[in-house]
């Protein structure tokens, strides 16, 4: 089965788990961090050697107070809790996002842990953290208008590749596959550049009860879709690989 190099997962509905279950909103965000856990793990023993989590939003500040400050202490918990994991399985940990905008008690022990984790070359693990896609483009365009102001380089010479040296993750492929929880068919502000040819597989399950059969599934139908990046079919030199049989393509159960 062909299996996409890179992986971006938008990991949505923590907070209505809970609700539907009458709990904290945060108990739905501990229980998400389980299924992080799950899906890591589950990416590096299968090969997938970009891994991308849409973690926390530049528009989650706008949440309650409290409700932040749990996700902050969630994400040192993971740091502190998955150290080992991440170490151990040759994962390199990388961040996307303003993350100078954390408070000090997540921002130091994340940015050490990316340090420890700076050369390992099993997978890499990118966690998006105070991140936009409006915001990273804009940030991009004022670095690559401050790169001509210093004459640096000429206005004509700013491409396609240009601009993605200037974006978060340059020097990363693009998404080959994007999976969204929680039944939203929408992208949220999530890698608005790097997600132009990207194939999109939405779950109508909630973050906390995605597991290994729902990953499964999205890298079957994956596996069967023909990429044509503009081309023609008939241009196209590898078919779509895998077979395509009604079983493959059944959602499982919700």
């Amino acid at each position: 089965m062909s299996l996409p190099r890179h992986l971006a997962i938008i990991m949505d509905g923590n907070g209505r788990w809970a609700e539907e279950r009458s709990l904290p909103r945060v108990e739905g965000h501990r229980i998400g961090a389980l299924a992080v856990h799950r899906t890591v793990r589950s990416c590096r023993e299968l090969g997938i050697g970009y891994l991308t989590l849409y973690a926390f939003s530049a528009q989650n500040w706008a949440r309650p107070s409290e409700e932040v400050g749990a996700l902050m202490q969630l994400l040192l918990d993971y740091i502190h809790r998955e150290r080992r994991e991440i170490l151990d399985n040759d994962i390199r940990l990388k961040t996307i996002g303003d993350t100078d905008n954390l408070p000090s008690f997540v921002r130091l022990p994340l940015r050490a842990l990316i340090s420890e984790s700076a050369n390992n070359r099993g997978m890499v693990l990118t966690l998006a953290l105070s991140y936009g896609g409006r915001e990273e483009l804009v940030r991009a365009a004022r670095t690559l208008a401050f790169q001509v102001d210093q004459g640096e380089r000429l206005p004509d010479d700013i491409d396609a590749e240009a601009f993605e040296a200037a974006l978060y993750t340059s020097g990363q492929p693009d998404p080959d596959l994007l999976i969204r929880t929680s039944g939203e068919e929408r992208i949220s502000n999530f890698l608005l550049w790097q997600l132009a040819y990207t194939e999109l597989h939405f779950v109508p399950v909630c973050w906390p009860d995605f597991d290994r059969e729902h990953l499964d599934f999205a890298l079957r139908r994956f596996a069967t879709r023909e990429r044509r990046f503009g081309k023609t079919s008939a241009q196209v030199s590898e078919p779509p690989t895998g077979p395509r049989t009604t079983s493959d393509l059944e959602e499982p159960p919700c």
